[in-house]
């Protein structure tokens, strides 16, 4: 386990209405969304990121706008194709 610590401007947990404990959390799930969007991170790499089970990172990724799927039109039409 790796640990990171950083500071924050004063006020940014009141402005989010979160403790510290919850502001990790959400911080967490808000980079694995990010970087799972971006390629950057498996379905359950990301979802170990978030400290979350795989289903439960999934059913997360409507509050973010991120598809679960991680295909673009082209891929879904050559994997139609048999390419």
């Amino acid at each position: 386990m790796v640990q990171i610590q950083f500071d924050l401007p004063e006020g940014t947990l009141a402005s989010l209405r979160k403790d510290p404990a919850s502001f990790v959390r959400e911080l967490r799930l808000a980079a694995a969304a990010k970087w799972y969007e971006l390629r950057l991170l498996s379905q359950e790499r990301a979802a170990e990121l978030a400290g979350l089970s795989r289903a439960d990172f999934l059913d997360s990724l409507i509050r973010f706008g991120v598809s679960p799927f991680q295909y673009d039109t082209g891929e879904i039409l050559d994997e139609v194709r048999g390419e």
